[in-house]
């Protein structure tokens, strides 16, 4: 069955994303937009995941716990997993590799984490939309052992992105999906080294206004948090 869906969404706990992009205000949006299948990635962290993922529910749409991490090449790669629970070694494990840099909040903004009410719960100190120590090479084994999906981020664009950094797509990086970004140019996808990755597209949105309507689709046997994953990962055609 086809559902809608967007897989890169930003919280106010991203220090480039909007105040208003509470967990609760954005479940709600997507909800509005019609999507069906979600999940949130802020830079680093899953600290806002477990509120988003429960306000996501009450609206009937099927949530995932993520991240954007940030490699030590400055790649981005959002990272999936089933729950906010099972989530929580992986975010343990890049928060050792986090550099502890604080935060400058007047010049990126404030990193609120959010309880189930909005309620603000603190602010991160750290600097989380920096890079990690984590290699390119190890993400995607790496992600794989924590029970996640990894798919390297808007990959067309020129900076933070594997093909922007690399400079081509080498298999031996072991991702079976990658993501474009809505202004992707439509030949784009045809570069011989994209051949045979599963190519989706979301919003990367740090504003409300900018999560998209119902648009992109995957095709599931049914609506499940495992069944997500097995499509990112090359297990369902």
């Amino acid at each position: 069955m086809k559902y809608y869906y967007d897989l890169h969404l930003h919280s106010c706990l991203s220090p480039c994303g909007s105040e208003d992009m509470t967990p609760a205000n954005l479940a709600a949006m997507c909800a509005l937009a019609g999507l069906e299948i979600v999940a949130l990635t802020d830079h680093n962290t899953t600290g806002n995941c477990a509120p988003f993922c429960r306000a996501a529910a009450g609206h009937g749409l099927l949530a995932l716990a993520g991240m954007e991490l940030c490699t030590q090449e400055d790649i981005h790669v959002v990272c999936l997993f089933p729950s906010p629970e099972a989530a929580l070694p992986f975010e343990d494990y890049v928060s050792a590799h986090l550099p502890q840099i604080p935060n400058k909040r007047d010049l990126f903004g404030p990193q609120i984490r959010m309880g189930d009410e909005d309620q603000i719960l603190g602010e991160d100190d750290r600097f989380l939309a920096g890079s990690t120590d984590i290699p390119i090479y190890e993400v995607s084994g790496l992600v794989a052992e924590f029970g996640g999906v990894a798919v390297p981020a808007h990959i067309d664009r020129p900076s933070y992105s594997l093909l922007g950094v690399l400079g081509l797509w080498d298999p031996d990086l072991r991702f079976a999906t990658a993501e474009l970004s809505h202004n992707c140019p439509p030949d784009f996808s045809q570069r011989p080294d994209l051949a045979g990755l599963r190519l989706i597209t979301s919003s990367d949105a740090h504003y409300l206004e900018q999560v998209w309507g119902a648009e992109h689709s995957m095709d599931l046997p049914d609506r499940t948090p495992q069944a997500v994953l097995d499509w990112l990962s090359g297990k369902v055609p």
